[in-house]
């Protein structure tokens, strides 16, 4: 399209100023978000008072806000609205809580230790989120202490796992190459420890710990007072698998490997990210660009710079265009690049080569260079629990196989479980068990490849359902396939229930996002590597049209693609969908949307 081409302008990149002076400039004009932070006494606010209140399991609206950087949000249970509303009662408010769990790595006494949580606290459920960690539901205010203090004593915390902060990094899972796979771990854990907020609020409030009177003495010296214009994701990818999405998040970096398969240094990708709001063309899901190659050594010191030059130049005054991939729009790569390697006193070499080929879990048992195995386990949707009926009991048998496992376990990016490091003598143990309680169950392929964020009940950003109803809507598109000869066919789906993105449908080659009850704007096109965005196909789209839609094009891939041809890839050759080269191009189309009847 002609409107592709034109040249692009970019907005004067602001004069580098120290961040005292930075924060001082800000306070005319910010975000009501902005505000909060810098009057929350690095993040304290009025919790601890808060929590005192009996009368409500609500907290402040501010609080709110606060309470995220400590690794919680407030929910209510919206199927209980109407009930409540009816007699006069206040919402049914719980906290979900999210662990920070640097590349997804739990031993197994952490693992029994969880899950006492999530049955003594939680809904007896232990959710695995898109971002390598854990996260739990319906934890009422009375327990938030209770709970807090169980996860303190198995060595975890929420610290950043929410709000406007780095939050958990995410690294490499697939043990099949070792040596890369534990420098991947390695730099993520690092990254981590070191972008880690540094107030002592969370272990003030929740576990009682010393206060410093007032926070005078208190230092944020990467965030300052008023932390970060946003939410910021970095992840750590070791090609040529792509499971932890690399080109769906802030920061990212691609291990570059020797013939040895030994890590030499990383590619740096900046500025992806997933939400937007419909309607609101200024607001859009972006990919990541490649921007630079560093040393092992130089990762950390990049990662930081990265996210400093984000905290200074990224928008404080117009909250939904805060992310890291607005200020890339604005200013350019070009410019950004140019002041982290200005922060970091020296010029980066271009990017090297590299090669992705999947963005999702590499199924059943694998082992790894030192001899040891490792079972990758489909858990739908995350939701670790004992299924009904003959379906599999996973809460009750992770349980078992943590008391007798000697290694660990390994969340993924695509929600599901691995148990890693099992010795040989300890495989036909874990086997055994993994057969007793049903959880190796098969899968298909195209339910293998989804995702699905939680949505309703209890999101309350939630416009329809996602976790609960893509189950039902996989059975009806599973038969779909087969009657077009697909059934083993990878394709990936994802589904969410508003257009945050949090189970990053706008980059799964089927995507589906929530407008309303059980309606859906549906984007193809995506690539089977994450690397390229899809594009929106039909809009509103109601749940019982999804498979009537989508049948004329698995017909057609069936018998017009080109042997090896992916499924978004064809959909674009073929014509249905115009490709996404990136941000705003999102947007555009070729002519009409597909009409449903």
């Amino acid at each position: 399209m002609d409107d592709q081409t034109q040249p692009r302008t970019y907005e004067t990149p602001p004069a580098t100023r120290p961040i005292d002076e930075a924060e001082a400039a800000r306070e005319a004009g910010l975000s009501a978000n902005e505000h909060i932070k810098i009057a929350s006494g690095f993040l304290r606010g009025t919790l601890a008072d808060g929590l005192l209140k009996h009368a409500t399991g609500a907290i402040s609206e501010d609080d709110g806000q606060l309470v995220k950087f400590h690794g919680m949000y407030l929910q209510d249970d919206r199927d209980l609205r109407p009930e409540r509303t009816k007699k006069k009662l206040d919402k049914a408010y719980s906290f979900m809580i999210r662990l920070r769990i640097a590349g997804g790595v739990v031993t197994p006494k952490q693992w029994l230790i969880l899950d006492d949580i999530a049955t003594t606290y939680a809904n007896g459920t232990l959710r695995a989120t898109t971002r390598q960690t854990f996260q739990y539901h319906g934890v009422i205010k009375s327990n938030l202490k209770r709970t807090m203090a169980a996860i303190d004593a198995s060595l975890l915390d929420t610290i950043a796992a929410c709000g406007d902060v780095n939050r958990n990094v995410m690294a490499a899972t697939n043990p099949a190459q070792s040596g890369a796979h534990k420098a991947a771990y390695d730099l993520g854990k690092a990254i981590s420890d070191t972008l880690l907020p540094k107030t002592n609020a969370w272990r003030e409030i929740w576990l009682d710990g010393e206060k410093v009177v007032g926070g005078e003495d208190e230092h944020e010296p990467v965030y300052g007072k008023t932390y970060l214009p946003r939410k910021f994701k970095i992840v750590v990818a070791v090609p040529p698998s792509n499971e932890v999405d690399i080109f769906a998040h802030d920061l990212g970096f691609i291990a570059i490997l020797d013939k040895k398969g030994k890590v030499t240094g990383w590619n740096v990708t900046v500025g992806g990210g997933m939400g937007m709001t419909h309607g609101e063309t200024d607001t859009f899901p972006r990919t990541a660009d490649v921007m630079l190659f560093c040393k092992p050594e130089e990762a950390v010191k990049v990662a930081e710079a990265v996210m400093t030059v984000q905290r200074d130049w990224g928008n404080r005054k117009v909250r939904k265009n805060a992310r890291l991939k607005y200020t890339i729009e604005r200013y350019g790569l070009k410019a950004f690049r140019a002041e982290v390697e200005k922060r970091l006193g020296k010029a980066y070499p271009d990017a090297k080569p590299f090669a992705f080929t999947n963005n999702g879990d590499r199924y059943g048992w694998t082992e790894g260079d030192d001899g040891r195995h490792h079972l990758t386990l489909y858990v739908a949707s995350g939701r670790i629990k004992d299924y009904e009926g003959d379906g599999p009991k996973i809460l009750s048998g992770l349980r078992r196989i943590a008391q007798v496992h000697e290694g660990d376990f390994r969340l993924t990016g695509n929600q599901n479980v691995i148990i890693a490091n099992v010795s040989v003598e300890k495989r036909a143990e874990i086997e055994a068990l993994v057969d007793e309680y049903g959880m190796l169950k098969g899968a298909s392929a195209l339910r293998r490849n989804s995702m699905a964020c939680v949505a309703l009940p209890t999101c309350g950003l939630a416009l329809a359902e996602s976790e609960r109803y893509l189950p039902d809507l996989l059975t009806e598109l599973e038969e779909s396939l087969a009657s077009h000869g697909l059934s083993e066919d990878e394709i990936t789906i994802r589904m969410t229930g508003c257009p945050n993105g949090c189970a990053r449908p706008f980059i799964a080659e089927i995507g589906l996002v929530g407008r309303g009850p059980e309606r859906y704007h549906l984007y193809l096109g995506a690539a089977f590597d994450g690397s390229r965005l899809g594009k929106l196909y039909a809009e509103d789209v109601t749940a019982s049209e999804i498979k009537a839609v989508l049948d004329p094009v698995f017909a057609a891939y069936a018998k017009d693609r080109s042997a090896g041809e992916r499924f978004g890839d064809f959909l674009i050759r073929a014509g249905f969908v115009a490709q996404t080269v990136n941000g705003p191009d999102f947007h555009l189309t070729t002519g009409a949307l597909r009409a449903v009847a």
